[in-house]
């Protein structure tokens, strides 16, 4: 198993360098018929709480996704790892980035067109070996909501969706522990009070120890391969009006094939969090970040040194009043500044050593307006406005028709180069008939300056370059359209939804033919800008009661993209286009101590450039590229099984035993397709499938107290 293990990592890295507490009381303001929850343990906003069927039905927001946690722990898993990832790959209108991966891909967007939200800190590359797991450990988490349609004018940043993801506050009266072992890694937990009903404090941390078996191993003993993540909270009543929320995580991952190859990457992310309740209907939430995410590759190849190394950094403030006017009406305005420091990329190849790096400061401000009018009629409004401007202390270019540089720009440090205004109008409606029917219509217009730029993939990896807008590069802006129909039936035991959406991104950007990361240190020389459509249909069905429950979704969905100089400003297929995905996911309870849980998916295989005529030159051969993704992959599925059983004991302890295979029936999904000659084809080449995974095991045992 870790061999198998070892070979997927090893062969992915070679590869692509080639190319609530419960303790914790809310303070509860009704309206309506549902609950307004200012909810301490998180320090959020007024949020709404109600059975899972039903708030699907209540929320205003079309195509919001709220993340059951408690729910993940029943999710089958790779090896032995909860997933928050891996789990929302299973809803309607979002897709895996590729067999195991915890990159995910939403209403035809890249996940470079994701934003994930942890504490408010901007998380990057979420996933750890390659995206093998997930950044995040459960044990750490409250509640987490996936933005896939209309995202609230107080969120922004990124174009296709925003997930934001709170971790839990430590019991302000009791401690608690776990432990848990795995395949491939071991965890811990531990949570109290600090001072009783005043202060409290969470630890979770969780290794992988697979480098502690290659060493065993003849072949592998001088192989790096690891991975760790820690969060810290503490949490402060400071009176009856106020609480202080402190959060820390970090995630580090380390890959090394003996002199060969070393990689590393990682995220640090710091929130602060105040929260102040000036009366029943005025509210303040005052808050800082910082988000530090870098990776370095460091190689040697022909008696070559080279190492590439970057970062993206962000330190910003943030405050936000919610006044509800009355029972029926929610206001929030907020406002939010940062600077962003990026190195799109530092090289060192011997003696030579390049580096591109720049600076921004970006503004934003917001209004968002919850209103219900009347029984059946609710609308929430909402308006953002975005200022981005590039700061100068750093080299800025002017590039000719030839990708050359014809002018280098000077600018005093600080100094404002250039500033982008986008205002972001959003707003979504409902109109309820009946108790348990309703239909939702929804538009949104989000903009984002920040861009990863995949090397000729649809998949993310650490070692992705990032680029901001500057005088050249636009930021890209989406505008986003989206209707549903959702029922429940009387009893709520069942419902269904059915949602339509047609999204078009201006400005996105790709790599010219023939150029990849590395190609140039001036990153606006390898690009193209252009834009993107995506159109789809998404349907789900809920079992929301009984011992058996869960769900059906299915996604009908088009992306295309339209950019000069690539297939000759046609449009083409987008490399993550797929026509056909299926998840259908079933929870049995036989009793208090067992759950079974099984997750069957389909998905169409993605676009592909494959190459239409090849020429040799030296002895060497060399593939000619016609049309850029003008083929498929095979289709991917495959049917993932667990089980758990838990039991108290001694009334104080309670263990949890979980086993799961992955990939039963052993489907040799694609990860990748590579071409070589073939002499024996009619047409002198031939497709080489590349899997990472067949049929894997997984076991686990945690303890909790």
């Amino acid at each position: 198993m870790y061999k198998m293990l070892s070979y997927s990592v090893i062969a992915l890295v070679a590869m692509a360098m080639v190319e609530n507490a419960a303790a914790q009381s809310p303070i509860i303001i009704a309206a309506s018929d549902t609950n307004v929850v200012l909810e301490r343990d998180t320090l959020a906003e007024v949020v709404a709480v109600s059975p899972a069927a039903k708030r699907r039905m209540a929320n205003t927001t079309i195509g919001a996704e709220k993340i059951e946690i408690k729910e993940l722990a029943k999710m089958p898993v790779l090896f032995g790892e909860r997933d928050l990832m891996k789990s929302i790959q299973l809803l309607p209108g979002v897709k895996s980035e590729s067999d195991g991966s915890s990159g995910y891909q939403v209403r035809g967007g890249t996940s470079a067109q994701n934003l994930v939200l942890l504490d408010n800190a901007i998380i990057y590359n979420s996933g750890h070996l390659m995206g093998l797991f997930s950044t995040f450990n459960e044990e750490a988490l409250t509640n987490a909501t996936l933005y896939k349609g209309q995202i609230p004018a107080q969120i922004g940043g990124a174009v296709s969706s925003v997930f934001d993801i709170s971790t839990k506050s430590g019991d302000m009266q009791k401690w608690h522990w776990g432990v848990g072992i795995g395949l491939l890694s071991a965890k811990a937990n531990v949570e109290g009070p600090l001072v009783r009903d005043k202060a409290s404090f969470l630890v979770t941390a969780r290794r992988s120890y697979l480098d502690l078996f290659l060493k065993a191993t003849e072949d592998y003993k001088d192989t790096k391969l690891n991975f760790f993540d820690v969060n810290a909270k503490i949490s402060i009543r400071l009176k009856n009006n106020d609480d202080l929320a402190i959060s820390y995580f970090q995630g580090r991952d380390n890959l090394g094939l003996k002199d060969i190859m070393s990689l590393k990457w990682g995220n640090q992310a710091l929130s602060m969090r105040w929260f102040h309740v000036a009366n029943d209907r005025l509210f303040s939430t005052t808050s800082a970040q910082l988000t530090n995410y870098k990776s370095s590759v460091t190689m040697t190849m022909l008696s070559t040194d080279y190492e590439m190394s970057g970062f993206v950094r962000h330190i910003g403030v943030q405050e936000m009043l919610t006044f509800l006017p009355n029972e029926s009406h929610s206001m929030k305005l907020g406002a939010q500044s940062q600077i962003v420091v990026l190195r799109s990329a530092e090289w060192k190849i011997n003696t030579l050593h390049e580096k591109e790096q720049r600076r921004a400061w970006q503004n934003d401000f917001w209004l968002n307006d919850d209103w219900r009018l009347g029984e059946s009629f609710d609308i929430s409004l909402g308006i953002r406005m975005n200022l981005f401007s590039a700061l100068g202390g750093s080299p800025y270019y002017n590039i000719d028709a030839d990708g050359n540089i014809a002018d280098t720009l000077h600018y005093a440090n600080g100094s404002i180069v250039h500033t982008y205004v986008t205002p972001e109008p959003r707003f979504s409606v409902k109109y309820k008939f009946g108790i348990h029917s309703s239909i939702k219509f929804g538009y949104s217009r989000t903009s984002q300056h920040i861009q990863a730029i995949r090397n000729s993939t649809s998949s993310s990896m650490p070692f992705d370059r990032y680029t901001m807008s500057s005088n050249i590069v636009k930021p890209q802006i989406a505008n986003q359209f989206s209707a549903g129909f959702f029922k429940a039936t009387s009893d709520e035991k069942y419902d269904f939804s059915l949602e339509a959406y047609y999204k078009n991104v201006d400005n996105m950007s790709d790599y010219k033919d023939g150029k990849t990361f590395y190609s140039e240190i001036e990153i606006e020389r390898l690009l193209l800008t252009g834009k993107s459509r995506s159109y789809g249909l998404e349907f789900c069905a809920h079992k929301n009661a009984g011992r058996f429950t869960g769900w059906a979704a299915y996604t009908l969905a088009w992306s295309e993209n339209k950019i000069d100089g690539i297939d000759g400003g046609r449009w083409y297929w987008a490399s993550n286009d797929r026509r056909h995905d299926i998840s259908i996911v079933a929870m049995y309870n036989l009793n208090n101590n067992w759950n079974f849980t099984a997750a069957w998916v389909y998905n169409t295989g993605q676009a592909l450039t494959a190459p239409s005529a090849k020429y040799e030159l030296a002895g060497q051969t060399y593939y000619y590229y016609a049309e850029r993704n003008g083929y498929r992959a095979p289709s991917n599925h495959r049917l993932d099984v667990s089980a758990t059983h838990t039991k108290k004991i001694e009334g104080r302890f309670e263990r949890q035993l979980s086993l799961g295979i992955y990939n039963l029936y052993a489907r040799q999904n694609p990860y990748m397709i590579m071409f070589s000659d073939d002499e024996e084809s009619n047409s002198g080449t031939k497709a080489e499938q590349v899997a990472l995974f067949s049929i894997v095991p997984s076991i686990s045992y945690v303890i909790k107290f």
